[in-house]
């Protein structure tokens, strides 16, 4: 072993143990490593600043970007409402329902997007029909991590994979090359769940607050602007276009309530529709040229002050002096120079009127006003907190456009016509530039810590294979498996990479094994694919433990599992995707059989 063996090996030891030990985050840590390399002389500063243009780092903030639009515009969101409907009312149904869609989504969007944005459709769903939210939150974060095989740009690991491939000379992953062993992983983990569901845990108790998540009861107003495109609509066509988390609960004609108007009844101008919204469809009613928000619309010229005018939300605190008194009576136009556009209440109990509603500690107010009128009512008393409203307008009507963009997209990357990773970023522009998301979401949507540290790591594979550290582990690993079957050395390094993706990250664990495999395939005198494709599933679809994969964090408080859980439905699961994803790797780049004994 030589000197830079031992250094790299010692930046190696203090990386991991940054990296586990997550005393700094994983972008700073991939950062440290890297200037570590140069400083001992390991790389050099092309070698080590080249993982910023790769294709890898390239796509994934572009696959942020495009995902952030067909959020943007509904899409993702109305899926989810779709696939909660579909799920019907048992559990065999929902899981036979959610898990393929789920994949399918998450095929070309973040796994843990989709993940947050099915948490609180099923958690709903299992509640309206009186299941335990446990029995499918885990199998709808596994199909969300097995639908990442689907395509080769959903997983970071996979980028990486294939551009280590490339370095050796071999030709590159497809797009859609991995796509036969994601279709039987997404198959088998499908029917394991259906035949293994007496292992899913029944939990009920914390979940019964559906409020847990967000707040998505907010009353308000609504105004048909005159010669707006809703006008001369029916109703049912403006429900159809909000989506679920649109409630009407009363509509007003020419001042008075009218009860025999249905969802067939034609809207005119100056109907006011009293209803219950999400906050993102509450902030895509105010964005809708074609609705004003009737308080906002009828007090606007008394919204004085600086700057543009905006939403806030503000909490009504213990003992405050506006308690007990109606909307109507406070007068917040004149007193405050905000108008109160909308209000939530935990147990959803307000009168049909906004203006009619008596102010209870906790009620959330939706306010408008101009920024310089807002320091008053930030220092009332009456309030405990100001703060931005959370909701985030969709640009529904933009969404063919979104789906139109991502198809060309698609199609552009797996005809070759473009290079991948210029396919995707010309997908992102074009998101930005038809304006189905802005410019600032654009860059909020891009997860900067993924792609620092993907850009990080890069150079910490090509420093082990540069200074011999890759073939040095791989001749170790080949004295073990020396004589071993082919399928038998695929499975080694499945376990290898599902083992240490517990600890590190997908893209790190592919980094550090990825050039090992590298060296035990030629050693093997084969061809190295198989064997890189096999370490980067072992890094992606390992379900040992809810920390290998963010989407398992975010249900385990939701779905009230313990650790336990995770390792006796996973480690069958695993156990068999391990088996599936070396069969299948064989066969697709080794030549060996598809069907046993073939």
């Amino acid at each position: 072993m030589d000197l830079q063996q031992i250094l790299f090996l010692l930046i190696l030891a203090g990386s991991l143990y940054l990296f586990i030990s997550e005393r700094l985050r994983v972008d700073v840590t991939a950062m440290l490593t890297l200037l570590a390399l140069v400083l001992a002389g390991v790389l050099d500063a092309r070698q080590a600043l080249s993982g910023f243009a790769s294709e890898p780092a390239i796509i994934v903030a572009a696959v942020f970007v495009i995902s952030g639009g067909l959020a943007a515009t509904g899409i993702t969101e109305r899926i989810g409402q779709g696939i909660g409907r579909a799920a019907g009312h048992s559990e065999s149904r929902a899981i036979a329902v959610v898990m393929p869609a789920v994949a399918a989504l998450s095929s070309f969007t973040h796994h843990v997007m989709v993940t947050a944005m099915m948490l609180p459709i099923l958690t709903r769903f299992a509640q309206a029909r009186g299941m335990s939210a446990s029995r499918l939150l885990m199998p709808m974060s596994f199909a969300a991590s097995l639908g990442t095989t689907l395509t080769l740009v959903s997983a970071p690991a996979f980028l990486l994979a294939d551009n280590l491939i490339e370095r050796t000379g071999a030709e590159g992953l497809g797009i859609f090359s991995i796509t036969p062993i994601g279709l039987a992983l997404v198959a088998i983990g499908v029917v394991y769940m259906l035949l293994a569901r007496w292992l899913l845990p029944r939990r009920f108790g914390a979940l019964a607050d559906d409020g847990y998540l967000r707040l998505d009861r907010y009353r308000t107003e609504l105004v048909v602007v005159e010669g707006s495109r809703w006008s001369t609509r029916p109703l049912a066509d403006l429900q159809k276009a909000l989506g679920d988390r649109f409630r009407l609960v009363g509509w007003l004609r020419d001042g008075r309530a009218r009860e025999d108007l249905t969802g067939s009844s034609v809207l005119i101008s100056g109907d006011i529709l009293l209803v219950e919204a999400s906050a993102d469809t509450l902030a895509s009613l105010h964005d809708d040229p074609g609705l004003g928000l009737q308080p906002i619309a009828r007090y606007r010229g008394q919204a004085d002050g600086d700057g543009e005018a905006q939403l806030v939300q503000a909490v009504v605190a213990p003992g405050s002096e506006f308690i007990g008194h109606s909307i109507r009576e406070l007068d917040f136009a004149r007193r405050f120079h905000a108008v109160i556009a909308g209000l939530w209440r935990r147990d959803g109990d307000a009168p049909p009127r906004l203006a009619e509603a008596r102010l209870r500690e906790g009620d959330v107010l939706v306010l408008w006003g101009r920024p310089s009128q807002f320091g008053e009512l930030a220092a009332h008393h009456g309030f405990l907190m100001l703060v931005p409203f959370a909701g985030e307008a969709r640009r529904r009507v933009r969404a063919p456009v979104a789906l139109a963009i991502l198809a060309l997209t698609v199609i552009a990357a797996a005809t070759e016509w473009l290079p991948a990773s210029l396919a995707f970023l010309l997908g992102a522009v074009a998101m930005v530039a038809t304006r189905c998301v802005d410019v600032e979401q654009a860059y909020r949507e891009i997860d900067v810590r993924i792609f620092v540290m993907i850009a990080g790591v890069i150079p910490l594979g090509i420093a082990m294979e540069q200074t011999g550290t890759a073939q040095l582990l791989a001749s170790g690993l080949l004295h073990l498996v020396a004589g071993w079957p082919a399928l038998a050395v695929l499975l080694v390094m499945f376990t290898v990479a599902a083992l240490l993706t517990q600890i590190l990250s997908d893209a790190a664990t592919t980094v550090l094994l990825g050039p090992v495999a590298v060296e035990l395939a030629q050693s093997l005198g084969l061809a190295p694919t198989p064997f890189v494709v096999c370490t980067a599933l072992g890094a992606v679809v390992a379900f040992l433990t809810p920390i290998g994969h963010h989407g398992n964090l975010l249900i385990l408080g939701p779905g009230q599992y313990r650790f336990a859980d995770f390792l006796r439905i996973g480690l069958p699961l695993t156990m068999l995707i391990a088996l599936v994803s070396a069969w299948m790797s064989r066969w697709l780049w080794l030549g060996g059989p598809l069907l046993p004994g073939g």
